[in-house]
């Protein structure tokens, strides 16, 4: 009987001992359990992170590489630009060498228009009559009359009187009709006077008078030939001709001085 509690009481303790193993195993199998499921959700959440992570990095790849490829395009066209830059500069250049040539060219061209020009104007001088004035008269007059009269009162200037008074006499003889022929009495009158040929001078001083007696030189005249008459000692002819170059010339400086040696006359 004992033994028999005994072992009945032994069946009970392992059967208690083994619910209680039961029991346990069943709530580690459950803590197990919640534990995995805690799990899986922290891999998928960190698996998103990732995956977004993944994402975010493929962009910011995707933005570099398009940013790149802008930078280079951009890069490219400032190459093509500044190319063309310098396209444009040498064909600036080029225009520029051009226009300045054709500015020399112009420049050469015109230059020898007006050396054409002023060979022809030249020519034309030497055969053509002109306008000249003398003495505040002004008249046409030959190339050739202009020359000669130019050259004998250049020998006047040069004190040369014999030479001058062959050449003045010369040209009114050769020019009788020249707008010259005044002013040419004028100075073969005063030829003649430094060559003391006083009567000569008179004559031609008067003939001056007889064909432009309104000549700016006339009262000059006038003036030389009381100064003949003086040196031919003809003093009563010259006190006449004094008085007459201050009635008919007043305003003249050849009347100034004839008052004054009227003055000494007296």
């Amino acid at each position: 009987m004992g033994k028999l509690i005994t072992s009945r009481r032994w069946r009970a303790i392992f059967a208690a001992a083994f619910l209680v193993l039961g029991l346990g195993a069943s709530s580690f199998a459950s803590a197990a359990l919640f534990e995995d499921d805690e799990a899986r959700r922290a891999i998928v959440e960190l698996r998103g992170r990732v995956e977004a992570q993944r994402a975010a990095a493929d962009r910011q790849a995707e933005d570099a590489r398009r940013a790149a490829d802008d930078t280079r395009q951009m890069r490219n066209s400032l190459l093509d630009l500044q190319s063309q830059i310098e396209s444009l500069r040498g064909e600036i250049a080029r225009l520029t060498g051009q226009n300045e040539q054709l500015l020399r060219d112009l420049a050469e061209v015109q230059r020898r228009q007006k050396d054409l020009v002023q060979g022809v104007d030249e020519r034309l001088r030497k055969v053509e009559p002109s306008k000249v004035s003398v003495d505040g008269k002004e008249f046409i007059a030959d190339p050739t009359e202009s020359r000669d009269f130019e050259a004998a009162l250049a020998i006047f200037r040069r004190g040369e009187f014999p030479a001058a008074q062959a050449a003045f006499a010369d040209f009114i003889k050769r020019y009788p009709q020249s707008g010259f022929r005044p002013t040419a009495l004028f100075w073969l009158g005063n030829s003649q006077y430094a060559n003391r040929d006083y009567k000569g001078a008179i004559a031609n001083f008067r003939a001056l008078l007889a064909v432009a007696p309104e000549h700016p030189r006339a009262a000059e005249a006038v003036l030389s030939i009381a100064n003949c008459q003086i040196e031919l000692k003809d003093n009563a002819g010259a006190r006449r001709t004094l008085d007459e170059l201050v009635k008919a010339y007043p305003q003249s400086e050849a009347a100034v001085a004839a008052k004054e040696r009227l003055a000494r006359f007296r």
